[in-house]
């Protein structure tokens, strides 16, 4: 990317001859470093909201999900969701945070038609959990040769609850309010300004949704706004302070995310390289023109009146593993730490580490747990090939998938079968060619049949027998008496080589055991 900094050995030169009027200006945003921060709203995975005990399923009819709390009845009090807090817990565990002994809920007061009490109760002075870290790899094929890791730290962790949904009609000039969402759990995941382009925002929220689907404590589907995103971003030239930060609001899809902070970047610069200032201020991105548009500015500070939450106590915890903790009747932090799952990053490891696959193998197939699934199934019956489980699944499989347009986890060929054409294939018994016309004869032409049927009907078996190799081999010779004499004649024996070789794997459906085939043919050439 163009607005991408490349630090330099010689920077202050660099710098000092962009200064200078010799400069290109075209190049004069390599010396300028976009700065990102993100904060993500997730969803908790409840089937009850966070301060009462109406439902949170998803895609009911507007309205239909709302108690006399979340209308903001005079008289109603919240009843703090006990499961909610251990989420929470659960979730600043992963990200290595502190997690807070004593936390309190505080009214964060605004007026919008989807907020009915006028306040949204949140964690602002005495957050849940602080001090935390996400490490990640950042690796899109189609941008980086090679993956590389990167990590940011978490100021900190809030629970509080979410606003209703405002659908505006302009046609006829009204705003609808849909309350459902009115009170959905959140857990809201402040991170420090550590990103530097849209790749890299778009890895971190990848495996903030790895890890919060991973232990549960989130379904992390953005397209239903379980997980939404909101980018800070500025710009500043290295060693300066931080330049003035705008912030896109609701970024629901990494595609979304990835466009909407490079057209900031680029934005911010073409101001400033103008000689203009970025306005600190909240914008929006729009899907339809892929551009970013103000929506509020940010230059007046909001007073947004924080106060105590007068209706909830302050959140006490206790961490049994500390020695001189005492018990208060309160949720157990080491209990929670105990039930943990092995987490995204682990799961890498090992499979690098046990299966002896690549990095960039491990990273896909942690990227979809359906796939990691399938990929364990198949390793568990029997000691495979784990590289050539890889290659038949990664490319064979997943290409065939895609072109019916079926997930992994509805593949019409079985965890069991596909290890089943990896045993034919590593046994020798089938050519690589032939796995991947089983895939296909079983995914696209629906064949119910057992690989190893289709491989016996089709008279598929790999030509092994030397004797019946030596004697093909033989017949194409005595067919090809021209090629036999080039070969005693000219310097390009690899060229008749190949051609020959050509010929018995065309004479045998590819079928040859083409390695023999080889040893066999250079033996009874060289004797001509």
């Amino acid at each position: 990317m163009r607005y991408q900094w490349r630090l330099s050995k010689n920077l202050p030169n660099i710098i000092q001859y962009y200064s200078s009027a010799q400069c290109n200006p075209a190049l004069l945003r390599d010396v300028w470093q976009p700065v990102i921060g993100l904060e993500i709203h997730a969803q908790i995975s409840s089937a009850s909201k966070l301060f009462s005990r109406v439902s949170t399923t998803y895609g009911a009819p507007p309205n239909t999900q709302v108690g006399i709390f979340e209308s903001s009845h005079p008289g109603t009090l919240p009843v703090l969701n006990k499961r909610c807090v251990e989420a929470g817990i659960k979730t600043a565990l992963a990200f290595g945070a502190t997690v807070n002994k004593m936390s309190q809920f505080d009214r964060k007061h605004y007026f919008y038609p989807d907020l009915p009490a006028g306040y949204q109760i949140t964690q602002f002075y005495h957050p849940l959990a602080s001090n935390g870290r996400i490490e990640f790899i950042v690796y899109n094929p189609a941008v980086h040769k090679f993956p590389y890791r990167h990590s940011v730290e978490l100021i900190q962790l809030q629970l509080e609850e979410d606003s209703g949904k405002s659908i505006h009609d302009k046609d006829n000039n009204r705003v609808l309010v849909d309350l459902n969402r009115a009170g959905q759990p959140l857990m809201e995941l402040v991170f420090a300004p550590g990103l530097r382009n849209g790749e890299e925002a778009a890895a971190m929220v990848k495996e903030v949704a790895l890890i919060l689907t991973r232990i549960g404590t989130c379904n992390s589907r953005m397209h239903e706004g379980s997980l939404r995103v909101d980018a800070n971003i500025s710009v500043h030239k290295p060693g300066e302070p931080l330049g003035t930060r705008t912030e896109v609001k609701n970024l629901n899809s990494l595609r979304s995310l990835v466009k909407a902070i490079d057209f900031e970047v680029e934005r911010q610069l073409d101001i400033l390289e103008s000689g203009g200032f970025v306005t600190n201020e909240t914008r929006s991105f729009d899907t339809v023109t892929q551009e970013t548009k103000s929506m509020r500015d940010k230059e007046v500070i909001q007073d947004y009146r924080f106060m105590p939450e007068p209706n909830l106590l302050p959140l006490r915890l206790h961490d049994s593993s500390e020695p001189d903790c005492l018990y208060n009747g309160s949720l157990d932090i080491k209990e929670i730490h105990a039930l943990m799952p092995e987490l995204p990053e682990a799961t890498r490891e090992r499979l690098v580490k046990d299966y002896g696959i690549t990095l960039k193998n491990a990273i896909l197939l942690v990227s979809d747990d359906d796939l990691f699934n399938f990929f364990m199934t198949v390793m568990s019956s029997s000691k495979r090939n784990s590289k050539l489980v890889c290659n038949l699944l990664l490319t064979n499989l997943l290409g065939a998938l895609n072109a019916i347009n079926v997930n992994i986890k509805h593949s019409p060929l079985s965890a069991s079968a596909f290890g089943e054409i990896v045993d034919l294939q590593e046994s020798g018994r089938i050519l690589t060619n032939i796995s991947q016309k089983l895939i296909y004869a079983i995914c696209i032409d629906k064949d119910l049949r057992t690989p190893t049927q289709i491989v016996h009907d089709n008279n598929w078996i790999q030509i092994s027998n030397e004797d019946a190799l030596e004697e093909l081999v033989e017949r194409i010779l005595n067919d090809n008496l021209q090629l036999v004499q080039k070969y005693k004649k000219s310097k390009k024996k690899k060229k008749i080589v190949d051609a020959l070789m050509g010929k018995i794997k065309s004479a045998t459906d590819s079928r040859a055991n083409m390695k023999i085939v080889n040893d066999i043919l250079i033996h009874k050439l060289d004797l001509q």
